[in-house]
C-alpha cells in the first residue's frame, strides 16, 4: 500500500462551510471512495485554508481515475471547485499533486 499525501488551498471564507461539508459527507461519495482504492483517507484543515490530505492506496492514479469515472464524484467536484483556490476549470482533484515522501518512521 503506497502512502499518499496532497495540499490544496481552501479560500479563507469559506473554511467554516468547508468543514460542515465534511462532517456529512455523501454515502453514496464515501462508497465510491472506498471501491475506487481510498483507504485511510484523512483531511487536515489549518486555520489559514491550508489542506493536506493523506490516503493510503496501491496506486494514486488509478484511485483518481477510477473516481473520476463516478456521476457521484463529479457531482461533488463540481460542488467543492468554488472552495479551493484552483485555476478555473480545474477541479479539486485534477490539482491534487502527490508530495515527495522524504521520511518514514515505521
Amino acid at each position: 500500500m503506497k502512502r499518499v499525501c496532497f495540499v490544496l488551498q481552501v479560500r479563507a471564507d469559506r473554511l467554516a462551510e468547508y468543514k460542515e461539508r465534511h462532517r456529512a459527507v455523501w454515502p453514496e461519495m464515501r462508497q465510491a471512495l472506498s471501491e475506487s482504492g481510498w483507504s485511510n483517507y484523512s483531511l487536515f484543515l489549518r486555520e489559514d485554508g491550508l489542506l493536506v490530505g493523506y490516503v493510503e492506496t496501491a496506486d494514486f492514479e488509478r484511485a483518481l481515475s477510477e473516481m473520476a469515472k463516478r456521476e457521484v464524484n463529479e457531482r461533488w467536484q463540481r460542488e467543492m471547485a468554488g472552495f479551493f483556490e484552483i485555476p478555473a476549470g480545474v477541479t479539486p482533484d485534477q490539482a491534487m499533486r502527490p508530495l515527495e515522501q522524504v521520511f518514514h518512521l515505521e
